[in-house]
């Protein structure tokens, strides 16, 4: 997710009266929202709801967000980038290694919370199929562009072929990591990670 400063002058600056839109606000909102999500399903789910459990005055929340849906989709990306992390990547020296390094082994409470904030999205998308490519892009784009990441530094480093097809291969993890939870929904556990890894990419990415 990319951020872009306005570079306007002084001069080109709208005049703006009020008290400065507090992000601590945002983050609040944002976690009541997977929380309710999570309780109550997106049937059940209500702006009011959200807003109650934040402590926040309803028009705080309809300022940020004009909808239930674009609420959710960041709520979601929200979950994504917490799951894995903002800081420094991983560099363990190899391309198994960094990968192991990003899944850090969850609770019990916190893989159902996933599985049910999940299904919540699914719901939504059956009565708006218009936000899918939205929500693909809010659960596992995070997790896509990691593993861009770290499959191109296994290329530098001579672990991979630079043919490798790193766009395609990026997106196996994340895209088998949403199936299961909101198709099967099954909790992702440490072998199924090392599976797909062992398996698929480093096969995949190993020169010939």
């Amino acid at each position: 997710m990319e951020y872009h400063v306005s570079m306007a002058t002084d001069e080109e600056q709208p005049v703006r009266l009020g008290r400065k839109r507090d992000p601590s606000r945002d983050t609040a909102i944002l976690d009541a929202a997977l929380e309710v999500l999570a309780e109550v399903d997106y049937a059940g789910m209500t702006m009011d709801m959200v807003a109650v459990r934040a402590k926040a005055g309803k028009a705080t929340v309809y300022r940020r967000w004009a909808s239930k849906e674009e609420l959710v989709l960041d709520a979601v990306a929200r979950m994504a980038e917490l799951e894995v992390g903002l800081g420094p990547l991983p560099d363990t020296g190899t391309f198994r290694g960094d990968m192991l390094a990003l899944f850090k082994p969850n609770s019990i409470a916190d893989e159902q919370r996933r599985l049910t904030v999940m299904a919540g999205v699914r719901s939504m998308l059956a009565s708006h199929p218009g936000f899918a490519e939205a929500a693909n892009a809010a659960s596992v784009g995070r997790w896509i562009e990691v593993n861009r990441v770290l499959m191109r530094r296994a290329i530098d480093r001579g672990e991979a072929d630079p043919n490798a097809d790193v766009e395609t291969l990026a997106q196996v993890i994340p895209s088998m990591l949403a199936y299961r939870a909101s198709i099967e929904r099954k909790p992702v556990g440490t072998g199924f990670i090392v599976a797909l890894i062992d398996g698929i990419l480093i096969p995949a990415l190993r020169k010939n």
